[in-house]
């Protein structure tokens, strides 16, 4: 316990899923931590639970916004100082065959995924720079690995994170920034749950470990890359799978 104490996080798309198991971690680990998500009334609900663990702040809005996320750092740094960790966890998909997908649902995953994780990275480096310190964890997916059926613009959209963790890894380790990607695998969430029992056995036959992952799993290793103990850990990956890949 207390391996994030005295540190502020930013977690996206925390309402729910594996983005509230990973705020909860980091409150119990001493953090302060700043959730945001586009589903208000979930998140002020999250942000209710959560306060019971530690200092927590909400704000719902667009993390492909530019402007929101520059106000959110902002408001992040004045009321909770740093940041010092930002988790990039926030993600939707869009999906269908390539041939029948329209480019609105390849846009719209493209804008969210990527150009989300790099508005907020920009947000966020200036006060990083400044104070010589960051950890950045960006949410990549075994379907940049492996590819997913119907999933070509959620996949591209999380293997374009992959290459960005890499580059901006090279480009901060000076200023005493890391950067890594996190790459889940099956993940019990909301959304998966939504998927038919008798499919969610049939895939989880197919895993090695025969099981779905849980949020609370991915949000141990968030936990990690942005401690102290991955101090040396840079522009790589971690992949949580249960050995799938």
């Amino acid at each position: 316990m207390g391996r994030l104490t005295g540190k502020t996080a930013i977690v996206t798309g925390a309402a729910g899923g594996i983005g509230y198991a990973t705020a909860e971690k980091f409150l119990e680990e001493g953090a302060a931590v700043m959730i945001c998500d586009v589903a208000e009334d979930r998140l002020k609900e999250a942000a209710e639970t959560l306060s019971a663990k530690g200092k927590v702040l909400w704000q719902a809005m667009d993390i492909s916004d530019p402007e929101a996320a520059a106000a959110l750092v902002k408001r992040t740094a004045e009321e909770l100082g740093g940041p010092h960790i930002l988790i990039n966890n926030a993600g939707i998909t869009r999906d269908a065959q390539l041939y029948k997908m329209e480019l609105e649902q390849f846009e719209k995953v493209i804008k969210v995924n990527l150009m989300g994780t790099v508005v907020m990275c920009k947000a966020v480096i200036p006060y990083m720079m400044e104070q010589k310190y960051g950890r950045i964890v960006n949410c990549s997916s075994v379907s940049a690995l492996a590819g997913n059926f119907g999933q070509t613009n959620y996949a591209s959209s999380k293997g374009a994170i992959w290459s960005l963790t890499r580059s901006m890894g090279h480009e901060l380790a000076k200023y005493g920034i890391t950067v890594n990607a996190l790459i889940p695998g099956a993940i019990e969430t909301p959304m998966t749950r939504a998927i038919p029992d008798d499919i969610r056995a049939k895939k989880a036959s197919t895993f090695p470990m025969r099981r779905w992952g849980s949020a609370r799993e991915v949000a141990n290793a968030y936990c990690f890359l942005a401690s102290e103990e991955a101090s040396y850990v840079n522009a790589t990956s971690l992949v949580v799978d249960g050995g799938y890949l």
